[in-house]
């Protein structure tokens, strides 16, 4: 591979604002893996955020990336799991897995897409000086006959457009607005672009929680909501405490602590079929690497408020943000019933604008 961009590449990245930015390009903020993807003729290269690479877990996107794409060019974007109206970040868990016979099953059953919104490299032209207006414009051109499963993603300049899109978009899955200065070059590793995320507060059961990686203090609390028959579900963690913070928590949920998890709701949290459910806070998954995830059950007895962002089917999707304690809800009140519900939007109308 000889490329006038070559890997590795950390991606340029958002910092997080609180309403849309005026007088920028506009685009949806897409939940999947956001990976720079090389080509040089027959030779691909797909790479993480991180810069690892992510080829072999996605062998129908090197296909549609050597069928679709101009023969030597770098490209940034998103790999997403779309069908059924919505994007579905955890099929693409699934697909980090050890086994290439797993993986290609997976790949013909739930086939991935490359969302594409930022053009590096294209021919032997290193685009990483031009503006982003011209880089837009360059990939739009490049792309302009590429089809499914590759897409160019929807941008604007109009703001209020910008605004529909922030709330419209989430009930397919998609989760904010991004917003790229119009004479902004690309400055990999960088925050420098701006994200509009989805907020949102749940009341929720704390029934337990794990140790931090540097001692014996808290570092997430583990959190749950009761479904429709009553059961208390694992939905997510908080996490983010100052250090007295995490070393108060131990004290102060001391008198919760059960020696016993057997009486815990979350009491089978170490058999591999309850695991099934993906709604136990503990044991091993592909992205843990080893981690230990042992946890400390508590009396499923005090209630938190938390922000959160998004639903990723029965769970939030990102680690949610401690707010206050709620001693004046009973932990029988926090269900899934307080949660917000977007709009529901296609998918396929987004992608086919």
């Amino acid at each position: 591979m000889d490329l006038p961009v070559m890997p590795p590449v950390s991606p340029m990245l958002a910092k997080p604002v609180s309403g849309i930015p005026a007088g920028m390009q506009y685009e949806a903020k897409w939940d999947g893996f956001r990976v720079i993807v090389f080509r040089d003729g027959t030779e691909v290269e797909i790479a993480s955020r991180t810069t690892k690479s992510l080829s072999r877990y996605f062998p129908e996107v090197i296909a549609a990336v050597r069928d679709e794409l101009p023969s030597r060019c770098v490209v940034d974007g998103e790999i997403v799991i779309a069908h059924d109206g919505r994007l579905h970040f955890e099929e693409l868990l699934e697909r980090i897995h050890p086994a290439d016979s797993r993986v290609r099953t997976l790949a013909e059953r739930t086939p991935a897409s490359l969302v594409t919104f930022d053009l590096l490299a294209l021919g032997s032209d290193s685009l990483l000086r031009e503006p982003q207006a011209a880089r837009r414009e360059a990939l739009v051109a490049a792309l302009r006959t590429a089809g499914p499963p590759v897409y160019t993603a929807p941008a604007t300049t109009d703001q209020e457009l910008a605004q529909r899109w922030f709330t419209q978009f989430e009930g397919a899955g998609l989760d904010g607005v991004i917003a790229k200065p119009l004479d902004l070059p690309y400055r990999p590793g960088d925050r420098v672009m701006f994200k509009v995320k989805h907020a949102r507060t749940a009341d929720c059961v704390v029934a337990g929680y794990r140790l931090h990686k540097s001692g014996p203090v808290v570092g997430s609390l583990l959190l749950g909501l009761h479904d429709d028959t009553g059961q208390l579900q694992h939905v997510g963690v908080c996490a983010s405490f100052p250090m007295a913070r995490r070393h108060a928590l131990v004290e102060e949920l001391a008198p919760l602590r059960m020696d016993d998890a057997g009486e815990h709701p979350w009491g089978a949290w170490t058999d591999e079929e309850a695991h099934a459910t993906r709604r136990m806070p503990g044991g091993p998954s592909r992205w843990s690497g080893g981690k230990d995830l042992s946890w400390v059950p508590l009396r499923p007895e005090r209630v938190c408020e938390v922000a959160y962002d998004h639903m990723e089917g029965s769970r939030f999707r990102h680690t949610a943000q401690f707010r206050r304690w709620r001693p004046d809800r009973t932990p029988e009140s926090c269900t899934y019933a307080q949660l917000e519900e977007p709009v529901g939007y296609d998918l396929g109308e987004l992608l086919r604008d």
